[in-house]
């Protein structure tokens, strides 16, 4: 666009919408499983219906929201340079095989065959189809660099679907991809990505913030997640309100008090714990273990590889983390008849002193302490005394293991830890040459040299910024729309069935659409408050109702979804006052 405002979707001039001849089957009630708001009122106003589990029918109201999200993405994107694709969403299984995720991604990914016995996906996400025709068209750093995304539907064989569009086997999202030849560069688009993505949610009203997140499955050097505060978010943030510090509890760190420690014994001493297998069972007497003293003792299987974590008593494991440290695709608790074969003993006894059968991650909240407490792998029987570096850091090794909880230490200033729900919204990944490497795709420098590409990676859930919408703007009636997203901008009805009502409306209707506005006209023969009532569900931004009273003073009711008040406006204002609330629009 070369002037005014953008709004993201704005159609050529069609006839009015008509209420009476849309398809818009509300509901009084929500479904019964359906928990979360945005779920409970995608329903009951008639956006989405279900399927099957984790499959959802877009409907036409939701179809419209949709439409200009994706509008404002292709905006931003188009202002940063980006060129927009559309690959296919079948993909053959040789091509996940060279970048080696093929396995990795485990059940989470639809398989199928063809009919000839060939082993097909579909596509979770795009990077080794991205990759294949950078690196078949790509030959010089004078292509470089390039961004390319795409609109496209993703598969994902949800275990627990739930929560509407939150948790889906089914969904759109925007992926980007960039290319350039050296990590300067990817930088550069890195930090692009990050300023049209802060642009995006903006645009689509979202209150959001921007963490230090866990790449997982998709690799590389590091990534941001965009996450909108809500009890609806199965994430967890850390931040801190002072300096703004935030993370994903995924990668947070934190400021621990330091602890005062007993002296450590000449070697562990082993004494008998019978029936004790829980931290909690140590703390009480005979024994008066606190929590803080006792050495958490866990084993994994990183990629299939038994691994042992150790962190303090009253801490939890976080396994991004371990996943991080490790090294591994995968990592997962070791069932409990793995365990008693490796270590000696069963769950509630177990310990890393002088434990060389495989590798041992100690917690850097243990790094320097003295006189713990530990199992000995000896069912009922437990070691005191432990020293930390001397008995497990010997053969194991520090790293960051543990879940921060709220309350602590912020790691950047002397504030404190905020810990809250949030749902993600929008990944971005610096990918580095993972996919580059693997998959041998390469151009040549000016010195003639040849090198990998270096890559970043750039996703947002289309769908999940409609649903995160509404979990941040809704009331006991239903979604408050913000007005850049809303399927319509605003509804006009009457309160009464008189035909000159009916004319004044339709003139209104006509004003509104000549100021640029979608307009849903409500030409059903219901009573006023059955119209009233649909359009708080329905979340219309502006609601104009024609009455005799009004119009026979030359006005109408103006009221905006997200205040109380009602004001009477000229019929003749109506345009100019329409233009002016759509110039709020950024």
């Amino acid at each position: 666009m070369t002037g005014g405002f953008r709004l993201g979707y704005n159609p050529a001039p069609m006839p009015i919408s008509r209420y009476s001849q849309l398809f818009i089957p509300t509901l009084k009630e929500a479904p019964a499983d359906a928990q979360v708001a945005s779920h409970k009122l995608l329903v009951r106003a008639g956006f989405i219906r279900q399927l099957g589990a984790g499959i959802y029918d877009v409907l036409p109201l939701a179809k419209r929201t949709l439409t200009r999200i994706e509008a404002i993405i292709r905006e931003e994107m188009a202002a940063i340079g980006a060129q927009e694709f559309y690959l296919p969403a079948l993909h053959p299984a040789e091509i996940w095989k060279e970048s080696g995720r093929w396995d990795v991604m485990g059940d989470n990914m639809f398989r199928l065959k063809d009919r000839k016995g060939g082993d097909y996906c579909l596509g979770m996400t795009h990077e080794e189809i991205f990759t294949a025709i950078a690196r078949d068209e790509l030959r010089s750093y004078r292509q470089l660099p390039q961004v390319w995304y795409q609109l496209q539907t993703k598969f994902r064989d949800e275990p627990r679907p739930k929560s509407g569009l939150l948790r889906v086997r089914q969904f759109t999202m925007k992926d980007a991809y960039s290319f350039d030849v050296d990590y300067a560069g990817l930088d550069q688009r890195y930090d692009d990505e990050k300023g049209a993505y802060e642009k995006i949610f903006s645009r689509c009203g979202l209150d959001f913030v921007a963490v230090q997140a866990h790449s997982g499955a998709m690799g590389g050097s590091g990534s941001q997640e965009f996450m909108v505060k809500t009890d609806a978010g199965e994430d967890l943030v850390a931040a801190c309100p002072r300096c703004r510090y935030a993370a994903n509890t995924e990668t947070a760190t934190s400021r621990l008090p330091a602890e005062q420690d007993l002296p450590s014994l000449p070697v562990p001493e082993k004494f008998a714990t019978p029936g004790v297998v829980t931290i909690e069972a140590l703390q009480r007497q005979p024994y008066g273990v606190g929590a803080k003293r006792q050495l958490k003792t866990l084993v994994y299987m990183a990629d299939d590889q038994p691994v042992v974590a150790v962190v303090r008593g009253d801490h939890d494991l976080n396994e991004a983390k371990l996943q991080t440290a490790t090294g591994a695709s995968n990592v997962r608790p070791a069932h409990p008849e793995e365990i008693p074969g490796l270590m000696g003993a069963h769950a509630g006894s177990l310990g890393a002193v002088s434990f060389t059968k495989c590798r041992v991650f100690v917690d850097l909240a243990l790094e320097g302490r003295t006189g713990m407490t530990t199992g000995a792998n000896e069912d009922g029987f437990h070691l005191r005394g432990v020293d930390v570096k001397r008995d497990l850091l010997a053969h194991g090794r520090l790293a960051d293991l543990r879940t921060v909880q709220a309350g602590e230490g912020c790691p950047k200033c002397d504030g404190t830890l905020d810990v809250f729900k949030a749902l993600e919204v929008g990944h971005i990944f610096k990918l580095g040459t993972k996919y580059s490497d693997s998959m041998k795709a390469t151009v040549l420098t000016a010195e003639g040299k040849e090198v990998p590409i270096v890559m970043g990676s750039y996703g947002i859930g289309v769908e999940r910024i409609m649903a995160a919408a509404i979990e941040l703007h809704h009331d006991e009636a239903g979604i408050v729309w913000p007005l850049s997203i809303a399927p319509f901008h605003a509804t006009v009805l009457t309160l009464g069935a008189e035909p000159e009502l009916a004319k004044a409306a339709q003139e209104v209707c006509a004003a509104l659409e000549q100021a640029g506005m979608d307009v849903l006209y409500d030409d059903r023969d219901e009573r006023a408050g059955v119209k009233f009532k649909d359009a708080d569900l329905l979340g219309i931004p502006l609601r104009i109702a024609v009455g005799r009273k009004g119009l026979a003073q030359g006005a109408v009711e103006w009221k905006l979804r997200s205040g109380k008040d009602v004001a009477m406006v000229p019929v003749g204002e109506v345009k100019a006052k329409a233009s002016e609330l759509l110039a709020t629009v950024k």
